[in-house]
């Protein structure tokens, strides 16, 4: 089985990283990649957790309008809310991070 996905579009907001006492960093963001229809354009919205290396040059570089490309596995977070209620939430844990675009968006 193969778990992949690869997404290219333009991030959201600025990104917020959180720091373990583990010394681990995570940073998460989302991105939102437009695609076609016979309808017109429609966005979809990714929601992006990156760890570790890839986290860092995430804080530092990654800016709310900068165009990236993330390849990574789509995850899945479940827990129950104060009612009782399962919720689920889907995004994608991402391996690789690039920046892309030309000078003026850095």
């Amino acid at each position: 089985m193969i778990n992949s996905v690869v997404i290219i579009g333009r991030v959201g907001q600025d990104p917020e990283m959180k720091y373990f006492e583990s010394g681990k960093v995570k940073t998460t963001f989302s991105v939102a990649v437009n695609r076609w229809t016979k309808n017109g354009d429609v966005t979809d919205w990714f929601n992006i957790e990156l760890w570790d290396k890839p986290a860092e040059v995430a804080g530092e570089y990654v800016k709310k309008g900068r165009q990236v490309a993330i390849d990574g596995k789509l995850a899945i977070s479940k827990w129950k809310d104060i009612d009782g209620n399962q919720k689920e939430r889907y995004f994608i844990r991402g391996n690789n991070l690039r920046l892309l675009g030309g000078k003026n968006e850095q």
